[in-house]
């Protein structure tokens, strides 16, 4: 499904993502070319949607990618589902509650580059709940652009929404492709 580059010094460069500015190359990730996509299952089945307007900034270490960070603010109202009356519901109360919170926002708090995986640790902030998370990554780079991407799960109880508990999994699958141009 993606081409991904597992040398160790890509990663090392790849991973490097955010951090103290002296230290690194700024850069904000192409939104048309980036996507951050979610599925949510049931007994029944499964719906698969995503966010349409996304930022994202990071700064490039390639030396010490310890030093790196990531920031990821995502507009809740852009969200989209396979399903027009899903999508409603997904907006209100019962689940992201998009007037009452605006964004999503994540912010790396460590990186680790581990031989072939990078994996980025962070504050993912929902629904004005702050929840650590893990996210494994993998990445393509060359001379003129940095393709991160990260697939993983997240309870979505830990942020308070139970909606459907016991008919709707607690986990939902999170799907990731940033795109930078260097």
């Amino acid at each position: 499904m993606f081409k991904k580059f597992f040398s160790a010094m890509s990663l090392m460069a790849a991973f490097a993502i955010c951090a103290v500015p002296a230290y690194g190359q700024a850069l904000k990730a192409d939104a048309k070319k980036s996507k951050i996509e979610f599925v949510g299952k049931k007994p029944d089945g499964k719906h698969a949607g995503g966010f349409k307007e996304f930022s994202s900034e990071a700064n490039v270490d390639m030396a010490t990618p310890s030093n790196s960070t990531l920031k990821i603010e995502i507009k809740t109202e852009s969200m989209f589902s396979d399903d027009e009356k899903l999508t409603s519901h997904l907006k209100n109360p019962d689940f992201f509650d998009v007037k009452k919170y605006p964004t999503i926002k994540f912010e790396s708090t460590k990186v680790e580059v581990n031989g072939e995986e990078a994996i980025i640790y962070g504050k993912l902030t929902m629904l004005d709940k702050t929840v650590e998370v893990k996210v494994p990554t993998t990445s393509v780079v060359d001379d003129t652009s940095l393709k991160v991407m990260a697939d993983f799960k997240i309870d979505r109880t830990k942020w308070g929404m139970v909606y459907g508990k016991g008919k709707i999994e607690d986990e939902v699958l999170i799907r990731a492709e940033l795109f930078f141009a260097r």
